[in-house]
């Protein structure tokens, strides 16, 4: 059984973010969707739970994917969960970078686990979860840029 996992923020989750979850679902066994954790990162728009709450929300059709928390190295996560692969998304060029050199420190402390880069669809090139936020703060049409059942979540954290 091939076990992978797609770790982030998800803050919040947005269409490009669902559309790797779904196409990697249909290459692993089991994919765990891994929410971060990040003790250093204070100005997160919604908490953990919520962030799990809310992909729990537009995952429940896909029946081998489970949302999880996890904070420290990710490769420690893997192991602890018995992952060998590791879902990276890839918006552009300049993700590559970073995402590659990511994925040969995760290498170097856990040669079991493999990195998939796997390419975002054309239609979600553009989005990040901090254009996003940005977009809900000053009041603009974040309609395609989320999943439906997670819109009024975000505008709700701006009306306050």
């Amino acid at each position: 059984m091939l076990k992978a996992i797609y770790p982030g923020s998800f803050d919040p989750v947005t269409n490009g973010h669902l559309d790797i979850i779904v196409r990697a679902s249909k290459l692993v066994d089991r994919l765990v969707v891994a929410v971060l954790e990040n003790p250093s990162k204070t100005s997160s728009l919604f908490t953990v739970d919520e962030r799990k709450e809310h992909l729990k929300i537009v995952t429940k059709h896909l029946k081998n994917v489970e949302i999880q928390s996890f904070n420290g190295l990710m490769v420690d996560f893997a192991n602890k969960i018995n992952a060998k692969v590791v879902i990276r998304g890839l918006r552009a060029v300049t993700d590559f970078e970073s995402e590659f050199q990511m994925a040969l420190i995760n290498k170097s402390l856990n040669s079991e686990v493999e990195t998939f880069f796997i390419s975002t669809s054309v239609e979600h090139l553009y989005l990040s979860s901090s254009m996003v936020k940005e977009i809900a703060m000053f009041g603009g049409n974040i309609d395609t840029m989320v999943p439906f059942p997670i819109k009024d979540f975000v505008l709700e954290k701006y009306k306050k």
